[in-house]
C-alpha cells in the first residue's frame, strides 16, 4: 500500500514543474516499461497490481519492486483505464550537444512543437528510420510529459533528445540546415547528401522568421490533393523516409 505522500509525488510527476523538480517521470504499460529496463535509464522504481506477474519483466538488475493495489494505480496513473505497471524512472542529465556527435548522419531540429501525440510519432518514426539524436527548442512540449512517453511506446529509451537555445545552436553549426517550408525545393528532387538537419515547424504556424534565416534549404511535400496542410509527425515521416530511401541508392 502506498503512502499518502508517495501517492502524492507519484500524481505530481504528471506536471513538469514536479519532474524538473524531483528529477523522475512515470512509464507506464509492459510494452514500454520492459524497453526502459533494457535501456540506460536508471529505474527507481516498478508499481504492479497483485494480478501483474513480475516475471513477465524478465529483469536482469536489482529494481525496487512494489506491489499495489488497483485502487492506488488508479491514483497515481495518467491513463484512464490504468496498466497493470507502471516505472518510476529517473530523468537523464544529458551533456552538452557534441556537435561532431551529429557528423555523417540526420537529426531531427523542432521548432516549437506543441501537441504531445506529434510528438510522441516524431519519437516514434526517428526510432524507425535509426535517427540517434532529435534537438528541440526550449518551448517544445517536455518529452517526458505522460502523454509523450505514452505515445513513444517505448521508443524514447532510444532516442537522445535535446533542449537548447535552437537560434545559437542553428548559428553555429557545420552541418547542411533543410527547413520543412511551403515554397521550398520538392523532396522528391531534393539532394540531401550524407548529413543534415531537417527542421520541422511548429503546428499552427511553422518555422519561426528568425529560424527560417538559417535554414540553407528550404524543402516542402508537393501537395497533389486539397488538403490545407499535412501534420508534422506525418511529415517527419515522410522526409525520413525519403532520406532513407536515397541513401540506398
Amino acid at each position: 500500500m502506498l503512502s499518502k505522500s508517495q501517492i502524492s509525488l507519484l500524481k505530481s510527476l504528471q506536471q513538469k514543474k514536479f519532474r524538473m523538480e524531483h528529477g523522475f517521470f512515470l512509464v507506464e504499460g509492459i510494452k514500454s516499461v520492459k524497453e526502459f529496463i533494457d535501456s540506460a535509464y536508471q529505474i527507481e522504481a516498478i508499481y504492479h497490481t497483485f494480478a501483474f506477474d513480475p516475471n513477465l519483466l524478465k529483469l536482469s538488475r536489482n529494481i525496487n519492486l512494489n506491489e499495489i493495489s488497483l485502487n492506488d494505480l488508479e491514483k497515481i496513473s495518467t491513463l484512464k483505464t490504468p496498466q497493470e505497471v507502471l516505472a518510476l524512472v529517473k530523468m537523464p542529465k544529458w551533456p552538452i550537444l557534441d556537435h561532431n556527435l551529429l557528423r555523417q548522419k540526420f537529426s531531427i531540429v523542432l521548432d516549437g512543437i506543441q501537441d504531445p501525440g506529434n510528438m510522441g510519432t516524431i519519437i516514434r518514426t526517428a526510432d524507425w528510420f535509426g535517427i540517434q539524436h532529435i534537438i528541440c527548442s526550449d518551448d517544445t512540449v517536455d518529452v517526458y510529459n505522460p502523454k509523450v512517453v505514452q505515445a513513444t511506446m517505448g521508443s524514447l529509451s532510444r532516442i537522445n533528445v535535446h533542449y537548447i537555445d535552437l537560434q545559437n545552436f542553428l548559428s553555429n553549426i557545420k552541418l547542411p540546415v533543410f527547413g520543412a517550408l511551403l515554397d521550398g525545393t520538392n523532396i522528391y528532387q531534393t539532394d540531401f547528401s550524407t548529413e543534415g538537419l531537417i527542421i520541422m515547424g511548429n503546428e499552427g504556424n511553422g518555422l519561426r522568421p528568425e529560424i527560417i534565416k538559417l535554414v540553407h534549404r528550404a524543402v516542402t511535400i508537393p501537395r497533389m490533393g486539397k488538403a490545407e496542410s499535412l501534420n508534422v509527425g506525418i511529415a517527419t515521416a515522410i522526409f525520413c523516409s525519403e532520406i532513407n530511401r536515397k541513401s540506398f541508392k
